[in-house]
């Protein structure tokens, strides 16, 4: 006899990355649980009104949630300052979300992806309850430990042989994207059918939308 429990793992894969004047956030659209895909169709990435792009897998019911609860924070700081919260400080409010929810936390993982007060790329990424580093990449989900080595020597440059880190240009880190959601599709079942990216610039956001296997 199994116990009930309130969470469940939709599966998924997330994953961004910061440029000198950009930054790219992906993931894919498949929703699944076990061996049963519940939509092929159902977004990870999410773009929210202040030039900053949110990716957040794990329970979908949670991730809508969370989502719907910084859409109204956003809202309550725009109509009180009469501007648009920063990537930098929405970051520090995802924390105080999660941290606020430690006891029955939301069962889903975040990465941040905007641009800072210099107008370079930024990436943040967070545990359910609150923690949370800057970084340059970062990659979560049912094949991040896939695609997590493959950023680290295509993005960070390591195990290569005289080579010094450099951030790379927008259309080298898109073929990086593509070629990592392509192997990871491969490999992991709960990963596939679509892959969204968002292109964060100081112009506003694009999103490209590519096809993945679907079997």
């Amino acid at each position: 006899m199994s116990r009930f429990s309130p969470y469940t793992d939709n599966g998924g894969t997330t994953l961004a990355i910061a440029g000198q004047d950009f930054c790219v956030v992906a993931g894919d659209t498949r929703q699944s649980e076990g061996y049963l895909i519940n939509a092929r169709y159902s977004p990870k990435v999410y773009a929210l009104d202040n030039n900053t792009v949110l990716a957040t897998g794990g329970m979908h019911a949670d991730a809508v949630a969370l989502v719907k609860r910084i859409g109204q924070n956003l809202d309550w700081y725009f109509h009180k300052h009469e501007k648009n919260m920063s990537s930098p400080a929405l970051a520090q409010m995802l924390s105080t979300i999660l941290y606020s929810k430690r006891f029955f936390p939301y069962f889903v993982w975040n990465t941040l992806g905007g641009l800072d007060e210099e107008g370079k790329g930024c990436v943040f990424s967070y545990d359910p309850v609150g923690n949370f580093e800057k970084q340059l990449w970062s990659c979560s989900g049912s094949a991040g430990h896939l695609i997590q080595p493959f950023l680290d020597n295509q993005i960070g440059h390591k195990h290569q042989s005289n080579v010094k880190h450099h951030l790379l240009p927008l259309d080298v880190v898109l073929k990086i994207v593509k070629d990592a959601f392509n192997g990871a599709t491969e490999r992991d079942i709960y990963t596939g059918d679509f892959v969204e990216i968002f292109i964060i610039k100081k112009e506003g956001i694009t999103v490209e939308k590519y096809p993945l296997k679907r079997d």
